[in-house]
């Protein structure tokens, strides 16, 4: 049997993710998942291009840059073990 490649897991993990609610989800894990999410699919953030007019985004803004270090592959993965692990649980 074939392994899957990391764009295909990416994808069935959004998939799943898209079913969890936000009540489901801890706040920070929510902002957690955003950041893996934004880095997977933009990369690095660039401040300048996402402009924070309110304190909800700037907690997503500030994810998203606590993470820019990592790679968009590593992010994929990171977020696909969360998504499972949180599958698990339900």
């Amino acid at each position: 049997m074939q392994e899957k490649d990391l764009d295909t897991r990416f994808e069935e993990a959004v998939e799943m993710a898209n079913t969890m609610t936000q009540a489901e989800l801890p706040q920070d894990v929510q902002l957690r998942l955003y950041a893996l999410y934004k880095q997977s699919t933009h990369g690095t953030i660039n401040s300048r291009v996402y402009p924070v007019y309110d304190l909800r985004n700037a907690f997503k803004m500030n994810a998203w840059m606590q993470i820019s270090h990592l790679t968009q592959e590593e992010c994929k993965e990171l977020y696909i073990e969360a998504i499972t692990s949180l599958a698990k649980k339900r």
